[in-house]
């Protein structure tokens, strides 16, 4: 039997991929909020599962049975995030807490009426796919961290990584949002980036702009086209 916990710590490897993080003992005691005790029997459980592999040097990785868990898990917390912004009009950067309450007591069924009314393929409210990708994917289409944008260079916000609802307030206050216009006006010598938003004029530090993916625009922010 999938448990509450089982399928969390799943999710959890799953999205530490997607961030590009390493996936070792520590680093799901930090992103789950639990001990390092804790975690170590619950691998153990979940290697005798079937579901995880842990290997010598402690890096964890999930099994094709364990990936299926998680991407299902995932699905569902995506479009319990479109639900409530799409249906009901909660803000984007509250919706994923709600969701990570109420993903686990989605039934098979009321998948499938999420499915037919939010249709398949869309972003959720914070520009992300429900199939989480890699840094690698991303790259691939085109999109690059704020942290590593040009200077005097205008970007539209693409997607933000979800799980800090303190980061996700930060960013909302200066107008950075999934959707917005931003110009990088200068990188400063302290790692910090000046932006000019809708909020004005905005610092913003480098752990904050490795978790905002943004796409080329044009100096106000416009998307550029095939045709520039």
């Amino acid at each position: 039997m999938i448990t509450v916990s089982k399928e969390d710590y799943l999710k959890a490897i799953l999205e530490a991929e997607s961030e590009g993080e390493s996936v070792i003992s520590a680093t799901l005691a930090h992103w789950l909020s639990v001990s390092p005790p804790a975690v170590t029997m619950a691998l153990r459980r979940l290697k005798k599962d079937g579901l995880v592999r842990v290997q010598t040097d402690g890096h964890v990785g999930l099994t094709s049975a364990g990936r299926k868990i998680a991407r299902k898990l995932t699905l569902r917390h995506h479009l319990i995030e479109r639900m409530l912004s799409e249906v009901f009009g909660m803000e984007w950067f509250k919706v994923h807490d709600e969701a990570e309450r109420l993903e686990h007591a989605v039934s098979p069924d009321f998948e499938a009426k999420l499915l037919s009314k939010l249709g398949r393929g869309g972003a959720c409210p914070h520009g992300n796919l429900s199939e989480l990708e890699s840094p690698v994917s991303r790259r691939r289409r085109g999109l690059v961290l704020l942290a590593h944008a040009e200077g005097n260079t205008g970007y539209v916000v693409s997607g933000i990584y979800e799980r800090d609802r303190r980061l996700l307030e930060f960013l909302e206050q200066r107008g950075i949002r999934p959707g917005a216009h931003l110009h990088v006006s200068q990188r400063n010598y302290d790692g910090t980036l000046t932006l000019a938003t809708d909020a004005g004029a905005v610092a913003l530090g480098s752990s904050a702009a490795e978790k905002v993916w943004v796409t080329a625009g044009d100096r106000r922010g416009r998307r550029q086209s095939s045709s520039n």
